[in-house]
Parts: C-alpha cells; sequence; structure tokens
C-alpha cells in the first residue's frame, strides 16, 4: 500500500429516496401540561359528604325541633 488511507465506499440507492439529516438538531420544548389539583372525582365526592353532612345536621335539628 503506498500509504493512502482505504475507507468504506459509499453505497447510493438505484431507487428511491435518500435522507440526510445534515443540520443543527434543537430541542423542541412543548407547552407545560397543567394538572388539576384534584381530580374531578375526589371534588364529587368532597360535594356528596358535604351534602350528607348538611342533610344530616338538618334531620337532626328537625328531629330535636319536633321532640321539644
Amino acid at each position: 500500500m503506498s500509504g493512502e488511507k482505504v475507507g468504506p465506499s459509499e453505497v447510493l440507492p438505484r431507487a428511491g429516496l435518500v435522507v440526510s439529516e445534515k443540520g443543527n438538531l434543537t430541542e423542541v420544548l412543548c407547552k407545560p401540561k397543567i394538572l388539576p389539583l384534584k381530580s374531578i372525582t375526589l371534588q364529587k365526592l368532597e360535594e356528596m359528604e358535604a351534602r350528607l353532612a348538611s342533610l344530616s345536621k338538618q334531620q337532626q335539628q328537625d328531629q330535636r325541633d319536633g321532640s321539644v
């Protein structure tokens, strides 16, 4: 060998597309997703509990008022 560097030769396809990814690749940032602090199911449960508590208090007051 006469000092030449032998490397792999290029192979180009006879048909189809040649894809080249030259260029600056940069990070793509997307919008942050805002998550609710409480799930909808938890909110519904808390509303139901609050309604039941108020109904319970009202029934207790009605019973007291009726017995007095």
